[in-house]
């Protein structure tokens, strides 16, 4: 790829990514064109490519998400799952408590992997899928937590009477807000679990985290 196409290139994603940035308003080619350091000439350039596959759309002056994104975020979950299952799996056997892995949507924490620990007489039945806000709950919370701090939340009862959780942030990937975490019916010792669950973020954010690319 010579270096104008990576330059290209380059402004197209940062394109897409201010158009995202500016969540429920659309962003207008002027504000477009500040945020990239780009003339309003070379964004509608860029627009064009973007939206021939449906990436973004035009209302008049204004730029808005595509429909094609959910063609592509379609396949980011059953990798995300893929990638994970091995280390939720390590994380249950050793815990002994029903692990999964969560991501923020907006203000929600959702869950999208679970693996449920297979020597136990009783776990927690966790559901792909279960969302509530990242206010609650260990999930939720754990995203929330700053680097430097805290390197894990433990809560009692917030989702379900009864029921403990422990969470770590997923640090270092780019575009990802999320955590791994253990959720159980019986008390968790939080000084014995946080430490495996901030292996086990830590072990998935090497995983997904893009290796360098060579020129």
């Amino acid at each position: 790829m010579s270096r104008e196409s990576s330059l290209t290139l380059e402004r197209g994603l940062a394109l897409l990514q201010a158009v995202a940035d500016a969540g429920g308003d659309a962003a207008t080619i002027s504000e477009l064109a500040v945020t990239i350091g780009a003339s309003r000439a070379a964004v509608y350039r860029l627009l064009v490519p973007l939206s021939e596959r449906g990436l973004v759309w035009r209302d008049g002056s204004k730029v808005r998400l595509g429909v094609g994104l959910l063609r592509l975020s379609g396949q980011v979950l059953p990798q995300l799952r893929q990638a994970a299952a091995p280390v939720l799996r390590e994380l249950a056997e050793k815990s002994g408590a029903t692990t999964h892995l969560s991501v923020a949507e907006g203000e929600f924490a959702q869950a999208v992997a679970v693996v449920e620990p297979s020597w136990t007489n009783f776990h927690v039945a966790y559901r792909v899928g279960n969302r509530h806000p990242v206010s609650q709950g260990a999930a939720g919370k754990a995203m929330t937590l700053r680097p430097g701090g805290k390197e894990w939340v433990a809560t009692t009862g917030e989702l379900q009477a009864g029921a403990s959780g422990v969470a770590a942030p997923i640090r270092g990937v780019p575009g990802l807000r999320a955590s791994v975490g253990v959720v159980s019916m019986e008390p968790l010792t939080a000084r014995t679990v946080g430490p495996q669950v901030v292996a086990a973020a830590g072990a998935l954010a090497e995983v997904l985290t893009p290796a360098p690319v060579r020129s």
